[in-house]
């Protein structure tokens, strides 16, 4: 699989963000960028080698799942873009309703009526 540079700047353009400061953003050099770009593929080879011996695409191999610690860097990273728009917002409430939004709808309203239901002091 090639990185593909296109898709790459298209999506910094959707963003309003130019390439550099996306590099700049995410701690990739220029250097390490297009040295990814010319390669034939940004896989492994160990991993490229077992795609080929079970004759599957390599990404039928990977698991589209962010790990935690990804996860939760990504979300502080959010946390920190919409602070630096609205300084006067506060982390933690900022922090929850990112959290909260992850869950479904009817999630949020379970535990909601859960936390109702312990709380209600006529019983």
């Amino acid at each position: 699989m090639r990185l593909s540079g296109d898709k790459v700047k298209k999506i910094c353009r959707q963003r309003g963000l130019r390439l550099k400061d996306a590099l700049e953003g995410a701690g990739v050099s220029r250097t390490a960028y297009y040295s990814l770009q010319r390669k034939d593929s940004v896989l492994p080879k160990s991993l490229l080698a077992l795609a080929h011996f079970l004759d599957v695409e390599p990404v039928e191999l990977l698991d589209k799942a962010v790990g935690p610690g990804l996860r939760a860097r990504l979300l502080l990273r959010q946390v920190d873009r919409i602070l630096a728009a609205h300084p006067e917002a506060d982390r933690e409430n900022v922090l929850h309703t990112l959290l909260m939004l992850e869950d479904s709808p009817a999630e949020r309203l379970e535990r909601g009526l859960a936390r109702g239901r312990a709380l209600d002091l006529h019983r």
